[in-house]
């Protein structure tokens, strides 16, 4: 025991113990049918430690029962196994086990036997995935030592490389799912909780993102997400002076750097266009090295996310100024619609997250189309441009020629905007708005118009909004008509379910409404 005392102290001087965590050992499992192995190997290993960690010797005394303990154990770092227990290839089996059907091969194991004619060691190497072939006579205590110690260090090495692809796996994944998100916020509180999954433990975190106002003298980070005990932050906006986190935060600004320390870790990601964001969080233990280096990379990665984001809301908000022009330009011929077209907006964007949330959405409805369905509808009548004002603007009941001439500004609006839609890749604004345009005034049934289409042939955008501008425009007044009681539109709504509107939808505004109890869909626009 002496020198194993001394080779100790000799390891722990030229390796020193770094980023020690109370509770982390090296865990060792002792797989042996004989009661006097276990005690003695525990009394040679007794108090020994490596890289100022030490050890959790945990006991099997059969294949079976070892076998059980390593499905409920994936992070035993060495086994010593003797070949002879309840059979006399109970070892060789359990190794063999251990490899092909736990799929482990980080674990060392080290194979012991008292008879070795019964496992012959240069067949045992050949045939089995073992690390080692001791006599159980030659492991005195210097030499169970090395064994030991070469065995955690191999193991070590191997569990590094392992953390190292999972943690990158995991933000290649996260990285993939955050350059989905739409929205700041969104993409901020995506950012905190890969950043717990990467490190595999909660945190409470802030992310903020720096003021820009040249009018202040002090520039205070904007909370933008927030997780766990920080939550009560979001409400503040700013992260105030007084606060212990911001003088780290705004260092790390200043300095243009990751800083990392036991009390807190401040992440930089830096975007373009001047943008500059930090990720605050308390650690439970000192991040190592290559807990460092993972979340650097991922700070890179999300920095490219932010970068997309910052373009993806150019690119949106240059398309919804194109719409509202176009829409402008339509609403400018009837100036009698009022909001309509504002409210028609808001509502079907409502009433498609009311159906997301209800798992409602049909399978090709993604992220990009309730982007963007919402401000299609606003161009549901931009076809209107091309009817003469004695058809648009006539007061009284059309005749059946002019009933044609009007129901044409279905095909014009969705003739011209889908032109324009084959000047932007993918789906947009415009090539839904050409749908909504194209489609409103089809019924459920397939009586509606241009084309007759029914149920799922209608696309859904334009099912959406056929309930939508119907429940508008019943429900406010035109020259003539009056404005509709709001139990009367919504009974209207109810009979032409199935017929002239998509149940699904006529569900969706009507649970809106019951349950948000939205007050501008009758004053908005007055």
């Amino acid at each position: 025991m002496t020198d194993i005392i001394d080779e100790e102290k000799w390891l722990e001087e030229d390796e020193p113990a770094e980023n020690k965590r109370s509770s982390d050992y090296w865990r060792i499992l002792i797989v042996d049918d004989e009661p006097d192995i276990h005690a003695v190997t525990r009394l040679a290993l007794n108090k020994l430690t490596y890289k100022g960690r030490e050890l959790e010797i945990l006991s099997a005394y059969s294949g079976i029962e070892a076998y059980d303990l390593l499905v409920k154990e994936d992070n035993i770092g060495m086994i010593l196994l003797d070949v002879v227990m309840e059979t006399e290839d109970a070892g060789l089996l359990l190794a063999k086990r251990i490899r092909e059907e736990l799929h482990n091969d980080l674990v060392r194991i080290i194979l012991r036997t008292g008879q070795p004619g019964q496992a012959p060691e240069q067949s045992v190497i050949v045939d089995y995935d073992i690390n080692d072939y001791k006599l159980k006579t030659e492991l005195t205590a210097q030499k169970m030592f090395t064994t030991v110690i070469s065995s955690l260090r191999a193991y070590e090495g191997l569990k590094t490389i392992e953390t190292n692809r999972r943690g990158l796996d995991k933000i290649l994944e996260a990285a993939s799912n955050l350059y989905q998100l739409d929205s700041l916020k969104e993409l901020a509180s995506g950012v905190l909780t890969q950043i717990s999954a990467i490190l595999n433990f909660g945190t409470d975190g802030v992310l903020c993102v720096m003021g820009s106002s040249p009018d202040n003298d002090i520039r205070l980070p904007l909370v933008i997400a927030t997780t766990g005990k920080s939550t009560e932050l979001l409400s503040q906006k700013t992260l105030r002076a007084e606060h212990p986190w911001t003088a780290n935060i705004l260092q790390a600004f200043e300095e243009k750097k990751s800083l990392f320390s036991d009390e807190l870790d401040v992440l930089l990601i830096q975007a373009a266009h001047g943008h500059q964001f930090a990720v605050a969080f308390k650690p439970l233990w000192p991040l190592n090295k290559l807990e460092i280096s993972l979340l650097n990379i991922f700070c890179d990665r999300i920095a490219a996310a932010f970068d997309n984001l910052h373009m993806f809301e150019l690119l949106k908000a240059t398309q919804e100024a194109t719409v509202v022009v176009l829409a402008d330009l339509a609403e400018s011929r009837d100036a009698t619609t009022g909001g309509h077209v504002r409210r028609v907006c808001r509502l079907t964007d409502a009433i498609a997250m009311e159906l997301k949330a209800a798992n409602k959405l049909p399978p090709e409805v993604d992220a990009n189309f309730l982007a963007f369905v919402g401000i299609a509808s606003i161009l549901h009548d931009v076809g209107k441009v091309g009817i003469p004002d004695n058809v648009l603007l006539k007061p009284g009941k059309h005749t059946p020629e002019e009933r044609t001439i009007m129901e044409g500004h279905a095909q014009i609006g969705e003739t011209v905007l889908a032109r324009a839609a084959r000047m932007v890749e993918g789906e947009s604004s415009l090539s839904i708005g050409a749908q909504i345009a194209g489609s409103h005034h089809e019924h459920y049934d397939g009586s509606g118009y241009p084309r007759r289409l029914k149920g799922a042939e209608i696309p859904f955008a334009a099912r959406i909004v056929a309930v939508v501008d119907v429940f508008d425009a019943l429900l406010h007044a035109r020259p003539y008509k009056q404005a509709w009681p709001l139990d009367d539109v919504i009974a209207y709504l109810e009979e032409r379910s199935g017929k002239q509107f998509d149940p699904d939808v006529v569900w969706a505004i009507v649970n809106f409404i019951k349950t948000k109890n939205p007050d501008w869909i009758i004053s908005e626009g007055h």
